[in-house]
Order: C-alpha cells, then sequence, then structure tokens
C-alpha cells in the first residue's frame, strides 16, 4: 500500500514537471542560474548569477536582454552586464538571508512579457544542536538496550541522528537509528556486551556540522529493568495482631538472579504509600507489622538486582487486604450541654461526641452506648442510648453528675469514657482571634486564662445556622497548654462562623469566648437597594436594609455612596458599615441626582442599582408659609365675597341708616333766609361767645307706640344709655325723662347746636340743628309754628353751663314747649 502510494505521488510530479517545461518552451535550457552556497548559515551572505545565452534563446537573437530576479514574491534587484560570448549575466548578493527557506528565480523580459528562464531553491539554518539526558535501559525479554534522550534546538536543516556504541575492544558502531522523528532506539541484542562495559552515545549531524551527546559508559545489565513480581497471598497472623504474612513470586526471566525488593501500601483514604525496602527476593515471602485492625489496604511490589544501580521493574498489579478487627480502644471526646427538667424532673442532657480515630477504632463502629454507671463484672448497667449516631439526648436524676460512654464494633465494646458534667462558671480566656487557614480551614488563637486549663473545647457555627448534628461544630484540644487550633471541618469559604472558645478545668467550665471569621472573603453578592426617606432643596436622606450575613461574602467595610447631575459632576462619600442612612448635603435646588451605592469588603465592592432623585425648590418652611399665605389670601377673598353679596345688611349692622334732618318738620320751620346763609366755622384762635350746647328734640308722629322707636333704619335716637329713664342729670328737661319714651312713639331726633359767631346778623346768636346725617338746619329764633316735646338741652362737658341759659341762648325763648314747666338750671341739676 506504501509503494502504491509513493509511485501515485512520483507521477503526479513528473506531469506537474512536464506541464512546466511545455509553458516556459524552450527558455529554460539558454539560462542558467548559479548560488555561492544552497545551504547556509541563518543570517549569512547569498550570492547568486544568472547567465543567459541569446542563441540558444528562442526570439532573444535580435533583442536586447533585460534580466529581473525574484525572491519567492519579492522582486530584487540585480547588476547586468555582459559575459563572455555573446551572454548577458546579472549578478546578486543578499547581504543577510533571514529566510529559512526559500527559491530564487530569474526572469527575462521580451516582447513585452516576463519569463521565469532558471531558478535555484536556498536552505538556511544552524548546525545541529547537542543531544542531551542520555539514558538506557536493558529489556531481559528480548536482551535489546533502548536508549532515549532529548534533541537539541531545532537546526532548520535536514539532520540525520543515529546512536552510535563502541565495545571495550570494539570499534565504534551504529547501533540504531531512530524512526519518524522519535528520540529513541533499541540497539539489538547482537552488538551488546552484557556483563562489560559500552561506551554509547548520539550523534547529529547536518551540512553545516555535527554535534554529539555525552558519551554513557555502561555495563548492559547495569541498566537492565526486571520484570515485576506477581504477589500470591496476603494474611493476617493470629498471634500477631497488627502483622501480616506476604508472598509473591518473581517474574521467569529475574529466577537465576538475586533481587531487592518493595513492597508499598496505602488506605483508600491515604493519599501517600507507606514504604518497605530491604526485602530480600529469592526468599518469596514476608512479614510486615503495624497494620491497623479492621482496615482495607492497597498493596504493590517491585524488584531490581542486588547491589546494582539498574533500574526497578515497574510495579506488580495491586491486591487488596482487609486485616482483622479488634475491640475498640482510647478515649472519646465528648462535649455535653445540661437543663433542668422541671421540678423533681432531673435533668435533661445533650450528649455529643467525637467518632474514635481510625487507630483506636480498630474497625467499622457498629454503635455507641450510653449509660449512667459503669460497667462491672458480672452485670451490665441500663443503657440511656444505644445508638449509631455520635449525639444523645436523655433525661438523668438530679444530681448526675457521671455519665459513661463506650463504642463497639463487631469484635466487641471497648473501655467505657467517663464524662464528668461540669457546671459553666469557670474564668474565661483572656483574648481569642481567628485567621483563616486556608480556602476551607481556620485557624484559631487565643490568650490563656491565668489558672491551669486541662482542656479545651472549640465550637464553631455557621451564620445563619443551619440544622446539623453537633459532632460537625466542635472539637477538643486535650493539650491544656495549647494556645491555637486549626478548624477544618465543615468550613467553606465566602461564609461567616462565629467560633467560642471554652476552657475546662478540673472542677468547672470556663466562660466562653466568641469571634467571627471568614476562611476567605470575596465582594457582596450585591449592594442595597437605596430608598429615599427625604429631600429637599439642598439635601437628600436616603436610607437602605443591611444585608443579609449569607450575601455579604465577607465582613462588610463600607458603604460608598456616589451621586452624580445631568452634568456628570461626581461626588462620593463613606459610610459606616453599623449605618443604615445618609444624609447627601450641597445639593442643587430643582435638580436631577443619580445616586447608587457601594458595598465593599477587604476583598473588593460590589455596586448597587442607581436611584434617580430630583431636589425641590423650596424647602419645606417655604412650601409651608407659601401655603398658609395663600390660605389667608383665600380666606379673604371668600370673605369679600361673601360681604359683596350681603353687603345690604353689612352695612345695616356697620353703618346704620340715620333720617335726613333736611327732609324734616323742623327743617321746613327753618326761614328761608336762614337756610340759604352759609354756615361759618369759628376759628381755632378765635373765642366764642358761647359755650356750645345741645339740643336734642323728638318728635312723636302720631299713631305709633313708643316701642317703635329704633325698629326703622337709621331711627334709633342716640340719647346716651347713662341718661335713659333717669332724671336730666345735667339735662334741662321739658317734661321729666320717664317720660321719654312712655307715649311709644317713634320720634325723629336732632342735636341743636349753639356757638358764639365770628360775626352775627340782627346782632343774634344763631342754632343750627344736625342730624346723623351731618347736614346742618339753621334755626330761626322766630316762635316755632309747631308745638315740642321732650326736649332735651344739653351742655357742653368742657366748659360748663351759663349762668342764664335764657340770656345766652335767646333762641330758645322763642320756642314753645309742650308740656314744660320750667326750664332747669343744668348747674341745679
Amino acid at each position: 500500500m506504501a509503494r502504491r502510494s509513493a509511485r501515485t505521488l512520483f507521477l503526479l510530479q513528473l506531469s506537474l514537471l512536464l506541464l512546466l517545461l511545455l509553458h516556459l518552451g524552450g527558455t529554460m535550457g539558454c539560462a542558467l542560474v548559479a548560488v555561492g552556497s544552497p545551504i547556509v548559515p541563518l543570517g549569512s551572505a547569498v550570492t547568486a548569477s544568472c547567465t543567459i545565452q541569446s542563441k540558444l534563446c528562442r526570439g532573444l537573437e535580435q533583442e536586447k536582454v533585460r534580466i529581473t530576479w525574484m525572491l519567492d514574491n519579492e522582486p530584487i534587484a540585480g547588476q547586468q552586464g555582459q559575459g563572455p560570448g555573446d551572454t548577458e549575466v546579472s549578478n546578486l548578493t543578499l547581504p543577510q538571508f533571514n529566510r529559512t527557506q526559500a527559491k530564487l528565480w530569474c526572469w527575462v523580459e521580451w516582447n513585452g512579457t516576463k519569463q521565469r528562464v532558471g531558478m535555484a531553491e536556498i536552505r538556511a539554518g544552524y548546525p545541529p544542536s547537542k543531544p542531551f539526558n542520555l539514558s538506557c535501559t536493558l529489556n531481559l525479554s528480548d536482551y535489546g538496550l533502548t536508549c532515549q534522550w532529548e534533541p537539541g534546538a531545532d537546526s532548520h536543516l535536514p539532520t540525520s541522528v543515529v546512536l552510535k556504541c563502541a565495545g571495550s575492544r570494539a570499534p565504534a558502531v551504529t547501533g540504531c537509528t531512530p524512526q519518524g522523528g522519535r528520540s529513541r532506539c533499541t540497539v539489538p541484542r547482537r552488538l551488546l556486551q552484557l556483563y562489560r562495559h559500552m561506551e554509547i552515545w548520539v550523534s547529529a549531524t547536518n551540512t553545516l556540522g555535527t554535534a554529539e551527546s555525552e558519551h554513557l559508559c555502561i555495563d548492559p545489565m547495569d541498566v537492565a529493568k526486571l520484570d515485576p513480581p506477581a504477589l500470591q497471598s496476603i494474611q493476617s497472623i493470629p498471634f500477631q495482631t497488627d502483622c501480616i504474612a506476604l508472598t509473591w513470586e518473581v517474574a521467569r526471566s529475574n529466577a537465576h538472579m538475586e533481587l531487592q525488593c518493595e513492597l508499598r501500601y496505602r488506605t483508600p483514604a491515604d493519599t501517600a504509600w507507606a514504604l518497605v525496602t530491604n526485602i530480600i527476593g529469592h526468599a518469596g515471602t514476608t512479614q510486615c507489622c503495624g497494620f491497623l485492625f479492621g482496615t482495607q489496604y492497597h498493596f504493590q511490589m517491585r524488584c531490581r538486582r542486588s547491589l546494582a544501580q539498574g533500574y526497578w521493574s515497574e510495579w506488580s498489579l495491586g491486591r487488596n487486604y482487609t486485616t482483622h478487627e479488634k475491640a475498640p480502644t482510647g478515649k472519646l471526646d465528648a462535649w455535653w450541654s445540661t437543663r433542668p427538667a422541671g421540678p423533681g424532673k432531673g435533668l435533661e442532657v445533650q450528649l455529643c461526641w467525637k467518632a474514635p480515630r481510625r487507630q483506636e477504632a480498630n474497625g467499622q463502629v457498629l454503635g455507641y452506648h450510653v449509660t449512667l454507671s459503669p460497667r462491672r463484672r458480672g452485670r451490665d448497667p441500663a443503657l440511656v442510648c444505644n445508638t449509631t449516631h455520635t449525639h444523645c439526648n436523655f433525661s438523668a436524676p438530679s444530681g448526675t453528675r457521671r455519665v459513661y460512654l463506650s463504642a463497639y464494633n463487631a469484635a466487641g465494646e471497648g473501655a467505657a469514657t467517663e464524662v464528668v458534667l461540669l457546671e459553666r462558671k469557670g474564668q474565661p480566656l483572656a483574648g481569642l482571634r481567628a485567621v483563616p487557614g486556608g480556602e476551607r480551614s481556620l485557624w484559631v488563637h487565643w490568650e490563656p486564662p491565668p489558672v491551669p486549663v486541662a482542656t479545651y473545647i472549640l465550637e464553631w457555627q455557621r451564620v445563619p445556622s443551619e440544622p446539623g448534628h453537633c459532632s460537625a461544630c466542635w472539637q477538643m484540644e486535650r493539650d491544656g497548654a495549647a494556645t491555637t487550633a486549626l478548624i477544618q471541618d465543615g468550613i467553606e469559604p465566602f461564609q461567616r462562623y462565629n467560633i467560642s472558645v471554652y476552657p475546662l478545668y478540673r472542677d468547672a467550665i470556663g466562660v466562653p469566648v466568641h469571634a467571627a471569621a471568614y476562611s476567605k472573603q470575596k465582594a457582596p453578592s450585591y449592594a442595597p437597594k437605596l430608598h429615599l426617606k427625604s429631600i429637599s432643596k439642598s439635601s437628600a436622606e436616603l436610607c437602605w436594609d443591611p444585608l443579609p450575613v449569607e450575601m455579604q461574602n465577607g465582613f462588610i467595610t463600607a458603604y460608598t455612596i456616589f451621586w452624580a447631575n445631568s452634568t456628570m459632576d461626581m461626588s462620593s462619600a463613606t459610610v459606616n458599615p453599623s449605618l443604615s442612612s445618609f444624609v447627601i448635603r450641597e445639593l442643587k435646588p430643582s435638580t436631577l441626582y443619580k445616586v447608587h451605592i457601594m458595598a465593599s469588603t477587604a476583598a473588593g465592592g460590589t455596586n448597587g442599582t442607581s436611584l434617580t432623585l430630583v431636589t425641590t425648590a423650596l424647602d419645606d418652611t417655604e412650601i409651608q408659609f407659601l401655603f398658609l399665605t395663600l390660605g389667608l389670601v383665600f380666606i379673604l377673598l371668600i370673605l369679600s365675597l361673601i360681604c359683596f353679596q350681603k353687603k345690604g345688611r353689612v352695612k345695616q349692622q356697620f353703618w346704620p341708616s340715620v333720617p335726613d334732618p333736611a327732609n324734616s318738620s323742623l327743617g321746613k320751620w327753618v326761614p328761608a333766609e336762614l337756610q340759604q346763609e352759609p354756615l361759618q366755622v369759628p376759628g381755632v384762635k378765635e373765642p366764642g361767645l358761647a359755650t356750645i350746647s345741645t339740643v336734642t328734640v323728638l318728635e312723636r308722629a302720631a299713631g305709633k307706640p313708643p316701642s317703635a322707636w329704633g325698629k326703622e333704619p337709621g331711627a334709633e335716637p342716640t340719647v346716651p344709655q347713662e341718661d335713659r329713664g333717669t332724671p336730666c342729670r345735667g339735662w334741662a328737661a321739658a317734661e321729666p325723662c320717664r317720660e321719654r319714651g312712655g307715649s311709644g312713639e317713634p320720634v325723629q331726633y336732632a342735636r341743636v347746636m349753639g356757638s358764639g359767631y365770628k360775626g352775627q346778623q340782627h346782632g343774634r346768636p344763631r342754632l343750627y340743628l344736625r342730624s346723623s346725617s351731618t347736614q346742618p338746619l339753621l334755626l330761626d329764633p322766630s316762635p316755632s309754628p309747631l308745638p315740642y316735646e321732650n326736649l332735651w338741652l344739653g351742655c357742653p362737658g368742657d366748659g360748663g353751663c351759663p349762668e342764664e341759659l335764657p340770656a345766652t341762648f335767646p333762641l330758645l325763648q322763642g320756642l314753645r314747649i309742650s308740656g314744660a314747666e320750667e326750664l332747669h338750671d343744668c348747674r341745679a341739676a
């Protein structure tokens, strides 16, 4: 099959060559390309020449020849000149050839086209490197010497490698040649001299040089590799309970040799092998001790020639064996807690213990017994617990201070461990700290108390706690002088553990001291979610919920708040991890901000989602004042609308209507000349001729009772309240004061004011009647055409009444006062 493939490849190459010759026409025969050396050291100079014989090149006899060069596909300029005869020669020099392999083409141009007329292949590389690490092994099955080595660096050139050997008295010969580029071959038995030293080396040769490895001088039998032995049987020795007897058989090719063997074994839980050396091979049997009871072991064996420097045989096929069991030995580590079960009900005890160590279990433990009294000869104590677990809850009588714990297997029950139920009232540790011991372990360091300690108990619990057996969360350190311990059971990275250490004294248990630790930390799983608690125009209060412990992945060292406005002005603040709120200050009013929080541990930080907030334009107090002002304005507006709708009633309430005296009968009685005379007011500094007095005139309308006074708009008299229904009290009355309202008729009222005048007409003083509408009526001193009743004269309060009223007010003399008998002097009144 291989010959057929090679023949097919040869025919294909021949076809391609014929096609190439047909394509070139007859130009290949007229050119000659020569190079200084087809194989050169890498980086050295290369020289070449191309000679064209025009007579041999059809079509070039009458034309000028132009020669060019191409190195693979790269054009290179040469120097063309006239050669001997009618030849054209182009010389080319490459000062530095940095390619391991390339083709140099010579081209000729005529009739506007270029033709390749010659080619030379150039290779570059290095001399061969020195082979190293030569080693040989003699195979006793066919006594062939197999040698292997490591080649040096690649020379980039075809290299011939052979293994040479020479005897003490024989010339060097080629022992073997590696095939397929491998670095190993086997020297046949016919070229070897057994039990004599031979010299062996590797030779590598290429065009640029030869290199040889270090010469190896060996006796082929010293490097013989024996066939492995075969394990026959393994059994325990009954009278030596920790020993076994092992039997093996050597290979037939090794039967005539003295051998030295080794035995190795391990349990399935072990990672390292235990090794037994210096086993004499020809005996075929051996005994070994120190094995554990009831334990499965895996055995293997190998051999080599005694006192030789040769190689070990391969390890034999493995064989498994389980040693016989024995009752457990040693004490069990126990830990407990007690509490009263109730009045007269004893104690509730929770007892935990560790499974015995492998060297103490002496086989597979089948279960545990817990009793309240020790086992005595001839009787078995009452059991309170028989379990396959490593914990037990039971009730004990009051005053119980000791319980007894034992383990058993198929071979029997071990000695009981006495557990003293001490009280927790001793001194605590002076200090405690925990540091990582690896991804799945913790180192615990403590400072011992001032009093001697017998034992330490270490408890650890994952936070948040998960239900599980207490045997996986505590351990005992029996060395009372220890100050450190390694925790490995159940420790996982990125989880928090609370660690407690109890010192155990002879008669008490110390108060525990606590610490928290991580075996490995990383950034939190996520950051808290921000909530906006309050916001103003220059500040915003944010709050968040603390991260759950299982999501922290480490101790939170800080919270960092970042905020930025639309112009990307970034600010930040670091918050103590014990806080859950923060107030951002110095914000701009009516501005949008993006806020997020980052939770950090010692191993990194995690960013939370972004919260968008917008500050207000006013503060709360300003908003309250604005709303209060608007409320007041609204109330005033409502009141104004109500007053506008009820303006008549409001006017009547605050500005009642007063009758116009100008339209009264008294106003019509006044003479015309007095009505036309303008009212003259005396000057401030000009003294008056008479003191001002007040006259009140009440005129009863016919047919109306007095009770109707004040019922009509503006009809209520202005008589002072203190003077109604009393004698005059400084008033001159035409009738007794009690008769003012006795008739029950409504009256019109007016005030008559008299004063001195700056100018007088006919030498008489003038009196004016003034109504509530402030329109004065001038009273003429002529006799009144109408009788008046209930006329009062009031005197001014600052100057007193004049001596003679009739003389002072001659105008009053002409008035007829109905029913008046006399006019009292106001002083006499």
